[in-house]
């Protein structure tokens, strides 16, 4: 297979401009990176994902190179946002793997702009609001003290309110060893020493303003599938750390029941951020799902089975008609 150079640019989508990537050739991936992070965080995904699939990156609003403008963010927005950058590219459905509040946005984007998605990968998530790790997860101060934030900042009913920020002395790079404490194991972080520092200064040199980051969080904590998510109607793959103190393995578990035919996995030992934790065994499972895709009419069967439709189809149909997801125009 012949892979084409990486490249990168802005589009005008929603009144802002959005920072994208495109790396390797074939069907395309939308990689959609959750809170405060931006592209360069799938730094071990890649590498593999882009030698047999073209892979598509950007930067959520208010993080890294795209715009960051202080207004409400939802996730609905920001879902639209992805539409808006997949359309405007030409390329779709899109297969779509999103993390933590990316997992948010692609549940969103499936919902909204069906026409664009051909499966999920939901990574370290789970249906929000209406999930029971949102309402107990015993780290949620800990989130919020990250970067200052009072939990009556936010309204908890309705759409974002304007958040309020209140520093409690910690210093930027502070904040980000703090979060990076509770999304890795404490066995990784702690046997890992330069690769927190690679990632603590790469964060560091890509500043996010602390308003965009309260603004995130403020989308993720009114976001709630859990009435609509059966209404996903693509092949999905929720995947979660079996040690993540962020989204519990209950609540991803949850998730997996509430949409048609969707398989559930655990990766051991691994937390929030497992992508990087156990990279070589997540590229592996993800890699897999997307190769047992095939062509479109098993995409958009319909079937609602929920032991494993999709899977049964695959056995069944065979040299289809070989159709594949639309490629990025260069």
């Amino acid at each position: 297979m012949t892979v084409s150079s990486p490249y990168s640019g802005t589009v005008k989508v929603n009144g802002i401009d959005i920072y994208y990537e495109v790396h390797g050739s074939g069907e395309p991936v939308l990689l959609i990176e959750g809170l405060g992070y931006s592209a360069w965080m799938w730094y071990k995904q890649i590498p593999a994902l882009s030698r047999k699939y073209q892979i598509v990156l950007f930067d959520n609003r208010g993080a890294g190179n795209t715009d960051k403008p202080d207004s409400e963010y939802t996730i609905e927005i920001m879902a639209d946002d992805a539409a808006g950058l997949l359309r405007t590219l030409g390329t779709g459905p899109v297969h779509v793997l999103g993390i933590s509040l990316g997992g948010f946005i692609a549940q969103e984007l499936a919902l909204r702009h069906p026409d664009l998605v051909r499966s999920l990968v939901l990574v370290s998530t789970n249906s929000g609001r209406g999930s029971r790790a949102v309402r107990n997860s015993p780290h949620l101060n800990g989130l919020l003290k990250l970067w200052g934030i009072l939990p009556g900042s936010f309204e908890m009913t309705g759409k974002a309110s304007a958040p309020l920020g209140l520093e409690y002395g910690l210093t930027r790079e502070e904040k980000i060893r703090y979060g990076l404490s509770l999304a890795f194991t404490p066995e990784y972080y702690k046997s890992h020493p330069e690769e927190i520092e690679r990632i603590v200064k790469w964060r560091l040199e890509s500043p996010q303003p602390g308003y965009a980051w309260a603004r995130q969080f403020t989308a993720g904590t009114h976001f709630d599938s859990s009435g609509r998510a059966e209404e996903i109607n693509v092949p999905a793959l929720v995947l979660n750390g079996s040690d993540d103190r962020i989204v519990s393995p209950e609540s991803a578990r949850e998730l997996a029941e509430m949409i048609p035919g969707a398989r559930y996995e655990e990766l051991e030992g691994t937390g929030h951020l497992l992508f990087i934790e156990r990279s070589d065994e997540f590229n592996e499972t993800v890699i897999d799902f997307l190769d047992g895709m095939g062509t479109d009419d098993r995409t958009n069967s319909g079937s609602r089975d929920n032991n494993g439709w999709w899977q049964k189809i695959v056995s069944l149909i065979s040299g289809g008609n070989g159709g594949k997801g639309s490629r990025l125009k260069n």
